[in-house]
């Protein structure tokens, strides 16, 4: 996928404060009130340390002018150095309470963003790269979980640093005040005019960052066919293009933050200004005692202070509302395929009478009698139908083949039986019960997948075939591996069972991965059996013996195999040649042969090949 197409997938968002949003993302820090109760009264206290020290100030001053050396300055000293103290151990505490609250919040988010992945339905992936899903649950989370612990204790600190502040200053002179308060309205206009620009400008920064991580994951994943092909210059260029447009939107992103800095700092200082020059006039008319001017002095630098502060979280709140709208996003994203209300109840109610877990929740036992496809049809976008008045019953112990051409339907088939989709039209009934009736857990932990390309996972042999019953001993995963004839290889392997695969299963030919893939799945002991194309990453050798094993596997359960080889497929109880979203033929194979319709051309002309293949092989 290139990254236009990653593009096309991205979110759009609009608007500026979204309160359900932040709502939303300070739900996170709810869980720890209780530290967070305990910053908010640390940082008051900071709040009333940075207020009563140029009293202190005022203090030290007035008692040096008017008694000069007499003057007893000591008890201010004392004064000031406890207050220094409070303010460090204050500090200490905030520190260590941020972190905690900011790396608790992190996780959770991370777990609960992890967890929404996991329920999701087939269909939320297919227009989504997992490189676009990662950013979500890395730089999105993390602004995030440092806002909402940094951001929250900065802004409760400068909103009380300012109330203090401001009371000060009215108490001291009132006149004074208003002068330094004056600059309050031009910044909230300043404010309102920045707020819309930062905001778009940062929703384009996330929006590209995820473009950028989906390209770089894709890349990777695709290293050996990029190499093989040559085309490294051709993604440097389409990457490049990425980045260029990552780097004029952090440009523009930075610049408009740089501008609303000084201006607000410019405003700020305005009013310090007028609040010195009205001082010193008030000190020259014997109004003013010179220790309150230099106290007011140093309350207005400490009014810009909490401003600065307020203003830079200001411009990263537009930042962090776009992590936040896109991870609230996914957050909020229900599965299309899920448990209706009905089925959860029953869950519940079956749940407290203590029922054995995995019995189907309508009452009737674990075992699979039939499955029935009642004129289902179905399409991906709708309008375009891929299967179309489908019917099909099948009982335990029956084999189904699907054979027909690439995109008439077969892999959608067995997509709508296992519950990744479910029908458009017509009903999926499961010993006579339409499936959504039925809990998905129960029906999907009744399956068992072998796909054409298996996915492996890091760790050991034994690790991924216990992967599909995570209770079975070593001797239970021993007897899966053999009958699928991949013991023998996993033994000549330096460290057998324990040996490390790799990310993905790399250190495994694609037939050793499959091999492993299919004692994963008889290692779960589903009641209903799934092949898509798992046996045409290996040797025709070692198909056979799987196809022995699998005999004495697959008895009394309900399988489906879907096959573009033909010869694999012979001794299937039923096979259904699908083409444009229908069953065009239905038989035996010999049944079908005696047809000599399209699955007897289909045949031949692949026995044909596979013929004239083995003589130009030497074989014959």
């Amino acid at each position: 996928m290139t990254t236009e197409a990653v593009r096309l997938k991205e979110e759009e968002y609009s608007g500026q404060f979204n309160l359900s949003v932040w709502k939303k993302v300070f739900s996170f820090s709810r869980p720890y009130k209780r530290y967070l109760w305990k910053l908010v009264a640390i940082t008051v206290i900071l709040a009333a340390v940075d207020a009563v020290a140029p009293l202190i100030i005022r203090g030290i001053i007035n008692d040096a002018g008017q008694n000069g050396l007499d003057a007893q300055l000591w008890p201010w000293a004392m004064a000031y150095a406890v207050l220094a103290l409070i303010s460090c151990v204050c500090f200490l505490a905030v520190i260590r309470l941020a972190g905690r609250v900011s790396t608790s919040v992190a996780h959770d988010i991370r777990r609960d963003s992890f967890k929404r992945l996991q329920e999701l339905s087939f269909s939320y992936y297919d227009h989504r790269p997992v490189g676009w899903l990662v950013t979500r649950l890395t730089s999105d989370c993390d602004r995030i979980s440092r806002f909402t612990t940094g951001g929250a204790v900065d802004s409760i600190w400068g909103g009380c640093t300012l109330i203090g502040v401001s009371v000060a200053m009215l108490v001291l002179n009132w006149k004074l005040a208003l002068a330094v308060l004056a600059v309050i309205p031009p910044m909230v206009w300043l404010s309102m005019i920045f707020q819309k620009r930062l905001l778009a400008a940062s929703r384009k920064v996330r929006k590209t960052n995820s473009t950028i991580t989906a390209a770089y994951s894709e890349s990777i994943m695709g290293v050996r066919t990029t190499k093989t092909l040559v085309r490294e210059e051709e993604n440097l260029h389409e990457f490049s293009d990425t980045t260029d447009e990552m780097f004029g939107a952090s440009v523009r992103n930075a610049i408009l933050a740089s501008m609303y800095f000084p201006m607000v700092l410019s405003v700020c200082s305005v009013g310090g200004a007028l609040a010195l020059w009205l001082g010193g006039v008030n000190v020259m008319s014997g109004a003013m005692d010179i220790g309150t001017l230099i106290a007011f002095f140093s309350y207005a630098g400490l009014f810009m202070f909490p401003i600065h502060e307020l203003s830079r979280l200001f411009a990263e709140a537009q930042t962090v509302q776009a992590a936040a709208e896109r991870v609230t996003g996914l957050l909020e994203t229900e599965p299309e395929i899920k448990d209706s209300p009905d089925v959860l109840a029953a869950i519940e109610t079956r749940a407290a009478a203590d029922t054995q877990t995995g019995t189907a929740i309508d009452g009737m036992g674990e075992r699979i009698e039939t499955i029935e496809f009642c004129n289902v049809s179905f399409a991906y976008n709708e309008g375009k139908e891929v299967l179309k008045d489908f019917n099909l019953a099948v009982k335990p112990g029956e084999t189904i083949a699907l054979v027909g051409p690439t995109g008439g339907g077969k892999t959608t088939i067995v997509s709508l039986m296992c519950r990744f989709y479910e029908p458009t039209a017509g009903e999926i009934l499961i010993d006579g019960v339409e499936y959504r009736r039925r809990s998905l857990h129960w029906l999907q932990s009744n399956l068992g997948i072998v796909l054409q390309t298996p996915h492996l996972f890091s760790g050991t042999i034994r690790e991924n075939i216990r992967y599909g019953n995570l209770t079975a001993d070593d001797e239970k995963i021993e007897w899966a591996a053999k009958i699928v004839n991949a013991h023998q290889f996993i033994k000549e392997i330096e460290d057998g069972y324990d040996t490390q695969i790799g990310e993905g299963g790399v250190r495994l030919s694609t037939g050793q991965k499959q091999l492993v893939s299919f004692a994963r799945a008889i290692l779960a002991d589903p009641q209903i059996f799934v092949m898509d194309e798992a046996t045409s990453s290996v040797d025709t050798e070692t198909e056979q013996l799987i196809q022995q094993g699998l005999e004495k596997v697959l008895a009394g359960r309900i399988s489906f195999v879907i096959a573009h080889r033909l010869s694999t497929i012979r001794s299937a109880d039923r096979i259904l040649l699908i083409e444009d979203g229908r069953c065009v033929e239905e038989g035996t194979h010999s049944e079908l042969i005696r047809l000599a319709g399209k699955y007897y051309e289909l045949y031949t002309n692949q026995f044909t090949e596979q013929q004239r293949a083995e003589i130009l092989a030497g074989k014959t």
